[in-house]
């Protein structure tokens, strides 16, 4: 049988405490970008919610009553990323249209992971980690899931977890979510 996507991550970073099941928060920031967010990126979230892993990598719900949500992050992020200063930092303009970068999540060591929307439904959705104390980036052929297991690895995904998490990963919610 098949592993789901939140028993293959559960396995490295252990069992999700958030468990979100209402629809709703997605639906809601999705009709405002336009665009539905991949599955393995919705399930993941949903289960594990607005989380600091290792140390390093900030992942948010968009639920609203959290004090770090997503749709917030999108919004402020592409508004930042739009900037004409910014823009010329990334392989793609940032937004929800095809081909676009989505900001999704953000690094305590100073990057931030994008999700690149596919040019059409059939084509698969990849990852480009940015690095804010540089102009290089990096597209990964992967989708949402197998980059956040590369990473909880150890695997070089831009963003390196061996010394943030030498015991293994592991997470912790941020402050104004479920404790």
């Amino acid at each position: 049988m098949e592993k789901t996507v939140v028993a293959e991550i559960a396995e490295l970073l252990g069992e999700p405490r958030f468990h979100w099941t209402d629809p709703g928060p997605w639906e809601e920031m999705e009709r405002e970008f336009g665009m539905r967010f991949p599955d393995d990126f919705r399930a993941i979230v949903d289960a594990y919610g607005s989380i600091l892993v290792n140390d390093q990598v900030y992942l948010m719900h968009p639920a609203r009553h959290l004090l770090h949500s997503l749709d917030r992050h999108v919004r402020d992020d592409l508004e930042m990323w739009r900037e004409e200063d910014m823009a010329e930092y990334l392989p793609s303009p940032v937004g929800a249209g095809p081909g676009e970068l989505i900001p999704v999540a953000t690094c305590v060591t100073g990057e931030a992971v994008f999700l690149c929307v596919p040019d059409d439904a059939s084509a698969k959705w990849r990852v480009v980690v940015q690095e804010f104390d540089s102009p290089a980036w990096t597209l990964y052929e992967l989708t949402f899931r197998e980059w956040l297991l590369a990473y909880l690895k150890g695997r070089d995904v831009t963003v390196c977890v061996r010394d943030r998490a030498p015991d293994g990963p592991f997470y912790a919610f941020l402050p104004g979510g479920p404790e």
